[in-house]
């Protein structure tokens, strides 16, 4: 019989590896997700408009490749208007896909994506490390 402490294993205490660091875009993605899923999230122009609008905004995303010009400047605006954070992402079909509009296939691709110009965050949900990142960016930023 063993008392078990022959084995190198049993005494190594269990360490997690270091997580590497977040980068804002992954910490934008993880915190929209997580918004969609307690129906936080007004995807596109009219939904966004009308969340700032009303003061339910916490949050917005525009994306950098938006070709209309006042569709940006009117999301600028309203969100100057309401003091609320702006974020921008470098792409229409990555907002849309971290918005949830696109399909998932079996292997857990994204396909048919819809390209999102803007989403506003009204409910984050739970806080979350990628929340508390993106809360110190925003803080560093202004």
């Amino acid at each position: 019989m063993s008392d078990g402490g022959d084995s190198p294993r049993a005494a190594e205490p269990v360490v997690a590896a270091p997580a590497e660091p977040m980068d804002i875009n992954s910490a934008v993605q993880q915190v929209l997700k997580k918004a969609l899923a307690h129906d936080g999230l007004a995807r596109g122009l009219h939904e966004a408009a009308r969340a700032i609008e009303r003061g339910q905004a916490q949050l917005a995303v525009l994306a950098d490749d938006c070709n209309q010009p006042d569709y940006k400047k009117l999301v600028e605006a309203l969100c100057a208007e309401q003091s609320v954070s702006l974020i921008s992402v470098p792409e229409a079909t990555e907002l849309g896909k971290w918005a949830g509009l696109c399909k998932i296939d079996a292997e857990g691709e994204a396909r048919k994506v819809v390209k999102c110009s803007c989403a506003v965050v009204t409910d984050y949900g739970e806080e979350t490390p990628a929340l508390a990142h993106l809360q110190d960016y925003l803080k560093n930023k202004q």
